[in-house]
């Protein structure tokens, strides 16, 4: 079937509306008209990824966005035409290794097929995003979206709430647990709203002493500016759990030492390669920990808790067309915490130029 599109023809952009091809429905497909989708970082970083670095033209990014369901295939049970759903950033896995059978399909051992940029496991195409009109992608990564919650508001969770969802369920943070956030940004105004939610008392760590504010509204009782030196001194055996939401480079140090006996941090934002001091983990058998998405059972269950208790992320709309605008600027740090682009219309408003 035929879906317009936004796609790069080449690194740094900029997007241009285009016709692509979608699957014709398999048995267990579903059939989504994309009305949402969110902007993350690695949206940016594989934009502005040359094809002689291993970046893929023409390029259609799109790894969490919200829907509705056109049509589905003949095995399909759990979804019907109108239903609301979401998707992340994985749309399928091989599904027998250790992994998928434990439902974490993030960690597929022969690697998930991610929404955009990965190889289909039946036919071996390449996988386009959903910066489009419609998606096709099997039922078991589809998830039931809460109708209480504001539908643009959800399609961050689908990639920025389940990251850090994973590791606060695997933490056992709740009632009684004292929880840091490194970072205000996509993945950490949700760490601390989850974390809140949960019932553990939340400790921000910024650079940024005016985040303050923002992160007391959010539900953090305690603020520490980690540039202070004598703030974070105060803050050493602190926490039993941090999730450091930070994606550049940086020093873990510090974090360690906030943490209490036996207490984890979480890299969840910086990808690169790290070094850490041995004794900042031998002191109080500290561990350095990470996650990255999430799979079925914890998505559905990060969803659901999220419609019980009205958690969404902070956004900014722009239309499907403002999307160089929205690159730019999350380039540069410049949203809270979260862009979301309104693709309700491409298909009706929107024809590839001639």
């Amino acid at each position: 079937m035929e879906t317009i599109a936004l796609q790069a023809l080449k690194a740094a952009g900029p997007f241009t509306p285009a016709t692509i091809q979608r699957r014709e429905l398999r048995e267990d497909d579903v059939d989504i008209r994309v009305s949402f989708c969110g902007v993350c970082h690695s949206d940016v970083h594989a934009l502005h990824t040359p094809a002689e670095a291993g970046g893929v033209f023409p390029l259609v990014p799109g790894h969490e966005f919200v829907g509705e369901v056109v049509q589905v295939g003949p095995s399909v049970t759990g979804f019907v035409p109108g239903d609301p759903v979401a998707v992340g950033n994985i749309v399928d896995s091989c599904g027998t290794c250790r992994m998928c059978q434990v439902s974490q399909e993030n960690f597929c051992e022969e690697f998930p097929t991610l929404t955009y940029g990965g190889t289909d496991r039946l036919d071996g195409s390449l996988t386009n995003g959903a910066f489009s009109g419609r998606y096709v992608v099997r039922e078991k990564f589809v998830y039931s979206r809460p109708t209480v919650l504001d539908p643009a508001a959800v399609a961050p969770l689908m990639c920025a709430g389940v990251t850090v969802w994973e590791p606060l369920r695997a933490a056992g943070v709740g009632p009684g647990t004292r929880l840091g956030v490194v970072g205000l940004g996509g993945l950490g105004h949700l760490a601390v709203r989850l974390g809140r939610a949960l019932g553990a008392e939340v400790t921000v760590f910024t650079t940024t002493p005016a985040k303050a504010a923002d992160a007391r509204a959010l539900g953090a009782q305690r603020v520490v500016v980690s540039t202070d030196r004598h703030a974070m001194k105060d803050s050493h055996w602190s926490l039993d759990t941090i999730l450091d939401t930070v994606a550049v480079d940086h020093d873990f140090g510090p974090y360690l030492r906030a943490l209490d006996l036996d207490g984890t941090l979480y890299s969840l934002g910086y990808l690169g390669t790290v070094t850490v001091r041995t004794l900042e983990l031998l002191s109080g058998r500290k561990r350095l920990a990470s996650g990255g998405s999430g799979g079925h059972r914890a998505t559905q269950e990060m969803l659901d808790f999220c419609g019980e208790h009205g958690i969404v992320a902070d956004i900014e709309v722009l239309p499907a067309m403002e999307v160089d605008t929205a690159f730019e600027r999350l380039a540069r740090n410049d949203v809270r915490y979260r862009f979301v682009l309104d693709f309700r219309s491409i298909d009706d408003d929107l024809q590839p130029p001639h």
